[in-house]
Protein backbone atom coordinates (compact mmCIF):
# COMPACT_ATOMS: atom_id res chain seq x y z
CA UNK A 1 0.00 0.00 0.00
CA UNK A 2 0.84 3.37 -0.62
CA UNK A 3 2.40 5.49 1.84
CA UNK A 4 2.71 9.01 3.06
CA UNK A 5 5.81 9.12 2.65
CA UNK A 6 6.10 7.75 -0.84
CA UNK A 7 3.31 10.64 -2.53
CA UNK A 8 4.62 13.19 -0.21
CA UNK A 9 5.73 16.69 -1.22
CA UNK A 10 9.10 16.99 0.65
CA UNK A 11 11.26 20.31 2.36
CA UNK A 12 7.82 21.63 3.52
CA UNK A 13 9.05 25.00 4.23
CA UNK A 14 7.26 26.47 7.61
CA UNK A 15 6.14 30.11 8.19
CA UNK A 16 6.94 30.73 12.26
CA UNK A 17 3.84 31.71 14.51
CA UNK A 18 5.56 35.02 15.16
CA UNK A 19 6.43 36.23 11.55
CA UNK A 20 3.51 38.18 10.00
CA UNK A 21 0.98 37.02 7.11
CA UNK A 22 2.31 39.42 4.95
CA UNK A 23 5.49 37.57 5.23
CA UNK A 24 3.63 34.21 4.73
CA UNK A 25 1.78 35.98 1.75
CA UNK A 26 5.28 36.91 0.09
CA UNK A 27 6.52 33.04 1.20
CA UNK A 28 3.43 31.43 -0.67
CA UNK A 29 3.83 33.94 -3.76
CA UNK A 30 7.71 32.63 -3.86
CA UNK A 31 6.94 29.17 -3.36
CA UNK A 32 3.93 28.97 -5.60
CA UNK A 33 2.23 27.24 -2.77
CA UNK A 34 -1.30 28.09 -1.30
CA UNK A 35 -0.50 26.95 2.02
CA UNK A 36 2.09 26.54 4.75
CA UNK A 37 2.71 24.91 7.87
CA UNK A 38 3.00 27.10 11.23
CA UNK A 39 5.58 25.85 13.27
CA UNK A 40 6.34 27.39 16.56
CA UNK A 41 9.76 28.70 18.07
CA UNK A 42 9.98 25.15 19.31
CA UNK A 43 9.80 23.48 16.06
CA UNK A 44 6.59 22.01 16.31
CA UNK A 45 3.92 21.55 14.34
CA UNK A 46 0.66 24.45 14.95
CA UNK A 47 -1.48 24.52 12.25
CA UNK A 48 -1.64 25.47 8.54
CA UNK A 49 -2.07 28.61 7.02
CA UNK A 50 -3.71 28.99 3.73
CA UNK A 51 -4.64 31.45 1.36
CA UNK A 52 -8.04 31.83 1.87
CA UNK A 53 -7.40 32.15 5.36
CA UNK A 54 -5.25 35.40 4.73
CA UNK A 55 -8.23 36.85 2.53
CA UNK A 56 -11.18 35.88 4.83
CA UNK A 57 -9.47 35.82 8.20
CA UNK A 58 -7.36 38.94 7.99
CA UNK A 59 -8.41 40.75 4.53
CA UNK A 60 -11.70 40.45 5.05
CA UNK A 61 -11.83 41.59 8.46
CA UNK A 62 -9.82 44.65 8.09
CA UNK A 63 -6.59 43.41 9.66
CA UNK A 64 -3.79 44.73 9.04
CA UNK A 65 -1.05 41.66 7.65
CA UNK A 66 1.77 43.18 8.02
CA UNK A 67 0.65 43.20 11.99
CA UNK A 68 -1.39 40.26 12.15
CA UNK A 69 1.13 37.11 12.87
CA UNK A 70 0.65 34.32 11.30
CA UNK A 71 0.30 32.08 15.02
CA UNK A 72 -2.89 33.76 15.50
CA UNK A 73 -4.38 32.13 12.70
CA UNK A 74 -3.60 28.87 14.26
CA UNK A 75 -7.08 26.72 15.26
CA UNK A 76 -6.36 23.81 17.91
CA UNK A 77 -4.52 21.28 17.08
CA UNK A 78 -3.23 20.74 13.70
CA UNK A 79 -4.35 17.84 11.77
CA UNK A 80 -1.31 15.08 10.40
CA UNK A 81 -1.02 12.21 8.53
CA UNK A 82 2.20 10.06 9.61
CA UNK A 83 4.67 9.28 7.42
CA UNK A 84 4.16 5.50 7.12
CA UNK A 85 0.52 5.91 7.06
CA UNK A 86 -1.47 4.46 4.26
CA UNK A 87 -3.18 6.03 1.39
CA UNK A 88 -6.77 4.95 2.75
CA UNK A 89 -5.65 6.61 6.26
CA UNK A 90 -4.96 9.74 4.33
CA UNK A 91 -8.16 9.91 2.07
CA UNK A 92 -10.05 9.03 5.55
CA UNK A 93 -8.26 11.62 7.53
CA UNK A 94 -8.57 14.47 4.71
CA UNK A 95 -12.60 13.26 4.50
CA UNK A 96 -12.97 13.25 8.40
CA UNK A 97 -11.68 16.91 8.47
CA UNK A 98 -12.49 18.30 5.22
CA UNK A 99 -8.61 19.36 4.11
CA UNK A 100 -6.94 19.43 1.14
CA UNK A 101 -3.85 19.64 2.73
CA UNK A 102 -2.28 17.60 5.53
CA UNK A 103 1.48 17.97 7.31
CA UNK A 104 3.08 14.59 7.26
CA UNK A 105 4.53 14.00 10.67
CA UNK A 106 8.05 11.61 11.44
CA UNK A 107 8.17 11.26 15.34
CA UNK A 108 7.77 15.35 15.94
CA UNK A 109 9.03 16.34 12.61
CA UNK A 110 7.62 17.63 9.82
CA UNK A 111 9.06 16.27 6.72
CA UNK A 112 6.69 17.33 3.97
CA UNK A 113 3.08 17.39 2.77
CA UNK A 114 0.71 15.74 1.14
CA UNK A 115 -1.85 17.16 -1.20
CA UNK A 116 -5.17 16.33 -2.30
CA UNK A 117 -3.14 16.61 -6.14
CA UNK A 118 -0.81 14.15 -4.52
CA UNK A 119 -3.03 11.80 -3.36
CA UNK A 120 -4.39 11.87 -6.72
CA UNK A 121 -1.50 11.47 -8.67
CA UNK A 122 -1.05 8.18 -6.77
CA UNK A 123 -4.01 5.92 -6.48
CA UNK A 124 -6.28 4.47 -8.98
CA UNK A 125 -9.49 6.69 -9.72
CA UNK A 126 -11.92 5.16 -8.00
CA UNK A 127 -10.89 6.02 -4.75
CA UNK A 128 -9.79 9.48 -6.20
CA UNK A 129 -13.43 10.04 -6.93
CA UNK A 130 -14.70 8.93 -3.74
CA UNK A 131 -12.06 11.51 -2.45
CA UNK A 132 -13.12 14.47 -4.10
CA UNK A 133 -16.55 13.71 -3.29
CA UNK A 134 -15.98 13.45 0.34
CA UNK A 135 -13.92 16.80 0.11
CA UNK A 136 -16.68 17.98 -2.03
CA UNK A 137 -19.74 17.58 0.27
CA UNK A 138 -18.96 21.35 2.12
Amino acid sequence: MTTAREIMTEGAECIGAEETVLEAAKKMTQMGVGALPICGTDDRLKGMLTDRDIVVKVLGVGKDPAECKAGELAQGEAVTIGADDDAAEIMRTMADHQVRRLPVIDGHRLVGVVAQADVARALPDPQVGDLLEALSVN
